[in-house]
């Protein structure tokens, strides 16, 4: 079993293929169930944010599980498998591991080191934990990543200096100071725009989602925090955007929800619309209204193309350093649990042969003294417990320390464990039920 990651990113795919490839909300339940029914796919757990879709997946084989996945995502972006293919970016084993630590650090950001993707990666985990399509192998893998994010944050400064992408969209608005806001959209995106909009120093805030309970919701989060706030139906949007000096949308809709019938013509109070959905909210045609500046994910990539990041190389190498420990670190922990159900197949075969062995002491003697069967039973445990501990404790070392040695299958080999006897050690805990949870391309 191995961990396998495939994905689109804004580092591989332009806006329009990753719109095609995301995957609303409502619908990532149904897509995890139809990743874990996959050929050789035992675990899986989805990743969708505003530029990058990716799938996380425990595999028996590199092949059989890649083409599964890859069937799944382009029947759900409505694509040829081998049109996905020209996009997408393909890591196994030690490198996907790598992969997600570098993801959830925000070393592959589009703004790096922002930290909204941490605070991403533990939702789509705990909505595939949800969905029970989580593992132990998952479930380590996702509580060391989050670890590794925050103290890539802590040590290195890269989340203070990392701008996220609703700043950098925010930036083209230029001076917010006591403008009106609009924010269609009340999920997560949702309350991180009102918070930039917040800081930016709005005046203030109007919330529009499909669901009043949300607008309302995230109104008085916003009320609560100083900034005049109000939540506004739907039906109301038109009306809305009149006011507003800047609009974000971010909604997570399968198509646009604000349109040109939206939008009034206003030469004389421009209006900055941000669209931050994926697929997009605000229809193409917007930004050729008067008075309207579109500010889509697209424009957000130029801009960061063009000014450059606000951190620096120090920091970067850092950073990375950081993650490349903490991989080896989780491979060697990999190896040496791999060899535990070996060890301990190996133990439980001793304490069965030195079992066997005072039975037959039984037979022989029968008249023997309890008291020194006993301490002749002890010695004997005492004994195979030394003989063992050495070479068990040295072979979980060496496994750690070396890839590419099988360890556990010298064991098997030289005490002639029963090849079964390891998997029925470990069997019962290989995957967990939700209430228990709080490189290489060989086949």
């Amino acid at each position: 079993m191995s961990i396998l990651a495939i994905g689109l990113s804004h580092r591989t795919a332009d806006l329009t293929t990753l719109e095609r490839a995301a995957v609303p909300a409502a619908e990532v339940g149904k897509v995890l169930y139809e990743l874990q029914q996959a050929d050789d796919v035992s675990e899986v757990m989805l990743l969708s944010t505003c530029n990058r879709i990716e799938v996380y997946a425990v595999v028996e084989t590199f092949h059989g599980g890649l083409a599964g996945i890859a069937d799944v995502l382009a029947r759900q972006a409505g694509m040829e498998p081998a049109q996905l293919y020209d996009h997408v970016y393909v890591h196994y084993a030690g490198a996907a591991v790598e992969h997600v630590y570098s993801v959830a650090s925000g070393l592959d950001s589009m703004v790096v080191g922002e930290t909204q993707i941490l605070g991403q990666v533990r939702s789509s985990y705990a909505v595939a934990r949800e969905a029970g399509t989580v593992g132990r192998t998952l479930h380590e893998l996702v509580q060391t990543t989050l670890r590794v994010g925050k103290r890539v944050h802590s040590e290195t400064g890269l989340d203070r200096l990392g701008a996220s992408v609703v700043s950098e969209a925010l930036a083209a608005a230029g001076d917010l100071t006591g403008r009106r806001a609009l924010v269609v959209g009340a999920g997560s995106m949702g309350a991180l725009s009102a918070s930039q909009l917040r800081k930016s120093g709005v005046a203030e805030i109007a919330v529009v989602n499909r669901t009043a309970e949300r607008a309302a919701h995230l109104a008085e989060s916003i009320s609560e925090q100083g900034v005049a706030a109000r939540a506004v139906p739907m039906s109301e949007l038109a009306d809305e955007l009149a006011l507003a000096d800047v609009v974000v949308a971010c909604t997570g809709a399968k198509v646009a929800v604000l349109g040109t019938e939206h939008v009034a013509a206003r030469p004389d109070r421009p209006v900055v619309i941000c669209d931050l959905g994926l697929p997009r909210d605000v229809e193409h045609a917007v930004g050729e209204v008067p008075g309207v500046s579109l500010v889509d994910l697209e424009t957000v990539r130029r801009r960061m193309k063009e000014s450059g990041t606000a951190t620096t190389e120090k920091q970067i190498a850092r950073a990375s350093g950081i993650v490349l420990d903490e991989v080896r670190a989780y491979l060697a922990g990999q190896r040496s649990a791999a060899v535990t159900p070996t060890v301990t197949a190996l133990r439980k075969r001793a304490a069965e042969v030195v079992d066997a062995e005072l039975l037959r002491l039984d037979r022989r003697l029968p008249g023997i003294d309890a008291e020194v069967r006993d301490e002749l039973g002890r010695t004997v445990r005492r004994v195979v417990d030394k003989l063992l501990h050495s070479p068990t404790v040295r072979v979980k070392q060496l496994a750690a320390e070396k890839a590419g040695t099988d360890y556990a299958n010298a064991l098997r080999e030289l005490f002639e464990l029963d090849p079964q006897a390891p998997t029925a050690v470990s069997s019962p805990s290989a995957v967990l039920r939700p209430d228990q949870i709080d490189g290489d391309h060989s086949d």
